[in-house]
């Protein structure tokens, strides 16, 4: 899957809009754009928001890159969770917001890394 911010690079260049263009559009700093960009910083979904409606398209087409139609997996196909997988997530939920932004991004990126690895 890829980065947030390298999609919206590529969705900015696609548009031919330039950071300052999407800096006018948004009255979001080119430099913070950037930073977006190069994965420094993890905009906000109101942030992505403002860089949706800059690039004239919905929300979703940040994530996705199909035509909108999205395949859900039927409940007796998902994987079910036991129950103390359940409370390791919940425990889990509680303890993200404590940690800092690099320690944030270091466990979403161990994440992918797993999740690619089936």
């Amino acid at each position: 899957m890829q980065q947030i911010g390298q999609r919206l690079k590529e969705l900015r260049l696609k548009k031919g809009f330039s950071q300052g263009d999407i800096e006018k559009k948004t009255n979001l700093l080119r430099c913070y754009t950037s930073r977006c960009e190069n994965g420094h910083t993890v905009p906000s979904l109101d942030t992505l928001q403002k860089f949706a409606n800059a690039l004239e398209i919905p929300l979703w087409q940040l994530f996705h890159e199909g035509n909108g139609k999205v395949e859900f997996i039927p409940a007796e196909k998902a994987k079910t969770f036991q129950k103390k997988d359940i409370k390791f997530m919940e425990q889990f939920a509680a303890f993200v917001p404590k940690l800092d932004e690099r320690d944030r991004k270091l466990i979403l990126a161990s994440a992918r890394q797993m999740s690619h690895e089936d």
